[in-house]
């Protein structure tokens, strides 16, 4: 079975649902965006959560998919930093203790980075992240001996803000002979580099996952013209439409696949992540694509039914997503 390797910031994740949006004002955080904020800005924002209910789980997109798609029996790695502290290795066992080859950097000089998504009624999240160690990875960390023995490289778009590091990772994936696979980021961080993440996608990139507000903003586009314009620039691109669905297309071939309904949506923080694990977890078992965007579905489904980003064990095993 091919193997699959993850770079991405690793963060772990404070979860709050919100009673009222107040707090977005006062932290001045757009809503359903992700921002960085400062040390000062993260303690009084620590103090509030500290009167909050709320939950801590492993968190950063890319290592999100790793552990979901380790726990379904895939051979995935993971690389990313950390500080170190007690943050950074519960953040490891995280990874190991369900399969993920730990490729984490540890750094003495800053502490590991967390993610605060705060979980708007209806689901929606806005992130408020304090990177830490997580945003210290550098070009020339990224070695060909940290990331041999894999197939595939799959990179979280929230990396393009360091152009150096993103595309000497992927261009050492292409020397490698890896296919290189992206999940876009939030809009804003789209917004913010433009243009490099449109060359990264064209020059580097064979498989790209978008939720449409992340494809209006890479194309300026709705869900399909703009799936057309990153199919016409990639090998396979998907746009995901929320409770609609995703959209597939791969050469002239498009396919629309509905979204799994469920009861009650609770928090929709990891659902993209999971929906690319699903995704993934049928391609590289060689399934066709119009199934694996089903078995992203149903992961996804699943994802968004639980505060966090860990779905329960019992969860896994009465899925069909192994069937």
């Amino acid at each position: 079975m091919d193997k699959i390797l993850g770079l991405g910031n690793a963060l772990t994740d404070v979860a709050v649902a919100l009673k009222e949006e107040n707090i977005l004002q006062e932290m001045a955080l757009p809503k359903g965006g992700m921002t960085h904020i400062d040390a000062p800005t993260y303690d009084r924002l620590r103090g509030w959560l500290a009167n909050q209910s709320h939950t801590v789980t492993p968190g950063g997109s890319v290592a999100n998919a790793c552990r979901a798609m380790a726990r379904m029996g895939m051979l995935t790695g993971y690389l990313g930093k950390v500080g170190k502290d007690d943050v950074g290795r519960r953040y490891a066992q995280s990874l190991t203790s369900v399969g993920v080859e730990n490729r984490l950097i540890v750094t003495e000089e800053l502490p590991s980075g967390v993610c605060c998504a705060l979980i708007s009624e209806g689901g929606e999240r806005t992130f408020a992240n304090h990177m830490g160690a997580s945003i210290d990875l550098h070009a020339e960390e990224m070695t060909a001996e940290r990331m041999e023995g894999y197939d595939y490289l799959f990179l979280e778009g929230y990396l393009v803000q360091n152009h150096a590091l993103i595309e000497r990772a992927a261009a050492l994936a292409k020397e490698l002979g890896m296919t290189v696979v992206m999940d876009m980021a939030s809009y804003n961080v789209i917004l913010a580099d433009l243009d490099f993440s449109r060359y990264l996608v064209e020059h580097y990139v064979d498989v790209v996952f978008a939720n449409e507000e992340e494809a209006r903003a890479l194309t300026d586009l709705e869900p399909m013209e703009a799936l057309h314009a990153l199919a016409a620039l990639t090998e396979t691109a998907v746009v995901k439409v929320g409770a609609k669905g995703s959209l597939v297309q791969h050469g002239q071939q498009v396919w629309q696949v509905p979204a799994v309904k469920v009861a009650q949506v609770v928090d929709t923080t990891s659902a993209g992540d999971h929906f690319a694990a699903g995704f993934l977890y049928g391609m590289l078992r060689g399934e066709a694509l119009d199934r694996c965007a089903v078995l992203g579905a149903r992961l996804a489904a699943l994802a968004i039914q639980v505060m966090g980003t860990v779905i329960p064990e019992n969860a896994f095993l009465e899925s069909k997503l192994k069937n």
